[in-house]
């Protein structure tokens, strides 16, 4: 007995499953001697403790491999485009004035549409107590009525999609071990705001229902609730891209210059400059500022308009009144552009890698594309295909930029 609970300390001392967790040792032959000669290492065999605790199983956590990684990169690609899918139907709702048809909601009373005439003519009749129906639709009939409020339930939809989207893999991914413990906190971060994004998009379209009595304005949503939502919508679009570049695209070790840390500055603030642009557009569409003063580059007969500060205290034109809006976002539209010019020319003094300069080209292209299309939709009286096209290119440069950023970032040490 004593044989079988305590064998001899040498038996002990000498197996090999003992020298597998000694690093730096390994099985030796068994030829009967100590010659030193080491046997080749089976598969499922490990020379050091670090080998055998990376395994499953084996008392540790295993690190996320490089394809789980891929796998969480080309996850979040695809929920920056349903964001994006998002950005340009809400865009779409906006122009269509198909955003306050719907005047309650419910997160999962709301997903039934209505579908016998019955629940369709008291869905109208609850419409018909609001503002919108009393001062702008006062005629409309129940035709017209479905055609606005399938468009804004199409975005309410599609916003819950793109919840679903982020929640559901995450909550995988997470179970999986697939997510990093700096990638978790930004996981959880963009998880938050797509929840943050729903409500605030619910306070924006209550802004728009309220009673006022002192106005003799066209019911709309606040410009500054538009612009939160479109703001949190540009923060989260941006944040997913961003990651999702860090984990899908490997980075370049370019030399640390001094040409290369303004380039990468200058990059930044380019980048930070087109999200402004587009977010100043939030403004535009929020107060119908792109139906005034409708030619290029002046401003009606001259090139700074007389009630560019008519309201009072001064600071409340840069946000309610529509010339200076509109006029702003011509200043920042043309700014973002000359910025991304110098940057492509900045970026041809370097020498950078071949997909890196695509990206510049690439932005370079976007950006232009972009002045093109603002210009033609003022022209021609914001006509809504157009108009949702240079809605959508904001975000394609905003991406270009963010490429951009992402090929020039800084190698960890």
């Amino acid at each position: 007995m004593q044989r079988l609970l305590f064998p001899p300390l040498k038996a002990v001392m000498g197996s090999p499953c003992l020298r597998l967790l000694i690093p730096g040792a390994a099985p030796r032959t068994q030829c009967g001697c100590s010659c030193g000669i080491r046997r080749p290492l089976r598969p499922g065999q490990y020379s050091t403790i670090s080998e055998v605790a990376l395994q499953p199983g084996r008392g540790t956590v295993s690190q996320p491999s490089k394809a789980a990684e891929r796998v969480v990169g080309r996850w979040l690609l695809v929920c920056s485009g349903t964001v994006a899918g998002a950005v340009i139907l809400g865009g779409v709702t906006r122009l269509t004035e198909s955003g306050l048809s719907m005047v309650d909601w419910h997160l999962i009373k709301g997903i039934k549409p209505p579908t016998s005439q019955e629940e369709w003519e008291a869905e109208f009749q609850k419409y018909q107590q609001f503002p919108e129906f009393k001062i702008l639709n006062h005629d409309m009939t129940l035709a017209e009525f479905k055609f606005i409020w399938y468009m804004e339930y199409s975005h309410r939809m599609w916003g819950r999609l793109v919840g679903l989207a982020y929640i559901l893999p995450a909550a995988y991914f997470w179970r999986k071990g697939w997510l990093t413990h700096g990638l978790k906190g930004r996981v959880l971060a963009l998880c938050g705001l797509v929840c943050f994004q729903g409500l605030l998009g619910w306070y924006m379209v209550k802004s728009g229902l309220a009673e006022k009595p002192d106005s003799h304005d066209i019911p709309r949503v606040s410009q500054y609730r538009l612009a939160a939502h479109l703001g949190s919508a540009l923060v989260l679009y941006c944040a997913s891209l961003w990651t999702s570049f860090s984990l899908l695209l490997p980075q370049h070790k370019l030399p640390e210059t001094r040409q290369l840390l303004r380039l990468r500055r200058f990059a930044h603030g380019t980048a930070g400059l087109v999200f402004l642009t587009a977010l100043s557009g939030a403004f535009v569409a929020g107060l119908d500022a792109g139906l005034v003063y409708n030619s290029f580059p002046k401003m009606g007969e001259s090139w700074i308009p007389e009630d560019l500060f008519t309201f009072s205290p001064l600071l409340r034109n840069v946000f309610e009144n529509p010339t200076t809006v509109q006029f702003d976002h011509r200043i920042l539209g043309i700014t973002s552009v000359a910025a991304i010019t110098a940057l492509y020319f900045l970026s041809r003094r370097i020498p950078l890698p071949r997909r890196t300069k695509i990206a510049a080209v690439t932005l370079l292209a976007l950006a232009y594309t972009q002045v093109g299309l603002g210009i033609s939709t003022l022209l021609m009286y914001v006509p809504t295909p157009l108009a949702a096209t240079h809605q959508s290119g904001s975000l394609a440069v905003l991406s270009a930029a963010l490429w951009l950023m992402s090929e020039l970032r800084r190698v960890p040490k």
